[in-house]
């Protein structure tokens, strides 16, 4: 067996599953989940309906391209969202099945281990996944605090310039998971900066970019920062995004990469081999959904209400606030994060996740300790009932 498989730490939830193991909610007491980043909202039905409509598609090899209806309603969709120039469908997207899928697949392309000692820049706390495509690709990961004492900011001056280089890639996650940090127009010029003089490729996951409060302020996205500051090529940029969050279609891995042509050029070379082609009847339903924009404003709507709700309910005990973007709280803990996960799961039955169990530390600091994620993604009804139970049991502490 591949023996870097032995350097994989346990994914969180299997880390929480453990936890929480021999813990039963209090008798009467439904447990509530609000640990894991999983929309709940209905799938639209004319999603539905265009999945079940395509069917047939079935009988077909799907092209690792995907088709160019499925690429030209993406970049029209990148156009108007972010109001730059479409990019070009043929070269500069890619469809992929979900971006957890595409994020792994995209550091065992891109990691050159002919050059010595590489490295994978992160951000930290994280998703999990960076950190696994980075050892599996045969690179150290390294990590870039962000904390609330600089509004987490992504700085990069954080590593010294003999880890830089050896950087070969660096993920960006804008909206921030947990934080909901999104990232301005400055952070992107000083991580533009950074790729050039070390000649490394940015991967940027904007999965969460279609969660957000304001809707005559959407978040700005690697793309249009690129495009603001004169690089239209995206010279080594690539942005990951998905229908996962934005259309409520988990199950349904559908997303997109898009950017730089010469990097796609190579990635695709790579995910023909790979066996990443998306089926005919998600593309179908995929093609729906990157057209309509109306259900994912009803889609924030709700979010909206329930982090509304939430925040109001929690303040008087915990000190929660709107975060930039995104469906996650990202709570300071009154006692230990593990400790108050465990013991609210077992008075309250919600469940959390510990903010430590996704962070590393380094350099001396494990940026998640003391804090929980909590997921805003079950009903109104259940999210502040949720509160409502965190609320009691956080004011017995």
């Amino acid at each position: 067996m591949n023996p870097r498989l032995d350097l994989l730490q346990s994914y969180p939830f299997q880390r929480l599953s453990d936890l929480l193991s021999g813990h039963q909610p209090p008798s009467g007491r439904s447990p509530v989940s609000l640990h894991i980043g999983e929309p709940k909202h209905p799938t639209p039905a004319f999603i539905r309906e265009a999945l079940a409509g395509n069917l047939d598609g079935l009988s077909n090899y799907p092209a690792t391209l995907g088709s160019d209806t499925l690429r030209q309603a993406i970049a029209q969709w990148i156009a108007q969202r972010y109001g730059i120039p479409a990019p070009d469908a043929a070269t500069q997207i890619l469809p992929i099945n979900g971006s957890r899928e595409g994020l792994f697949a995209f550091a065992q392309a891109v990691i050159d281990n002919r050059r010595p000692d590489p490295v994978v820049v992160c951000p930290n706390p994280f998703y999990q996944i960076y950190e696994g495509a980075a050892l599996l690709a045969g690179a150290h990961p390294e990590f870039i605090h962000t904390l609330p004492g600089n509004g987490y900011a992504y700085d990069p001056g954080q590593l010294p310039e003999a880890v830089w280089r050896r950087v070969q890639l660096i993920y960006v996650c804008s909206p921030g998971n947990p934080t909901g940090k999104v990232l301005t127009l400055a952070d992107w010029k000083t991580i533009f900066e950074y790729a050039d003089r070390h000649e490394c490729v940015i991967a940027a996951d904007e999965c969460y970019s279609e969660i957000y409060f304001d809707e005559k302020h959407p978040p700005l996205g690697a793309l249009a920062a690129a495009a603001q500051l004169g690089r239209s090529d995206y010279r080594n940029l690539v942005v990951f995004s998905s229908l996962s969050k934005r259309s409520n279609v988990p199950g349904m891995r559908s997303g997109f990469v898009a950017g730089d042509a010469a990097v796609l050029k190579k990635f695709y070379l790579y995910r023909t081999y790979h066996g990443g082609a998306m089926s005919p009847p998600v593309q179908a339903a995929s093609i729906a959904a990157w057209q309509n924009e109306a259900h994912v404003v009803e889609n924030r709507a709700l979010y909206r209400e329930k982090f509304k709700a939430v925040i109001e309910i929690l303040r008087p005990v915990l000190p929660a606030e709107w975060p930039d973007a995104a469906f996650y709280l990202w709570l300071r803990t009154p006692i230990d994060d593990v400790d108050f996960t465990r013991r609210l799961y077992a008075a309250e039955g919600v469940s959390v996740l510990p903010g430590s169990y996704l962070a590393r530390e380094a350099r001396g600091i494990n940026p998640g300790t003391g804090r929980v994620r909590i997921a805003l993604v079950a009903s109104p009804a259940e999210c502040a009932d949720a509160a409502q139970r965190m609320r009691r049991f956080t004011a017995a502490l």
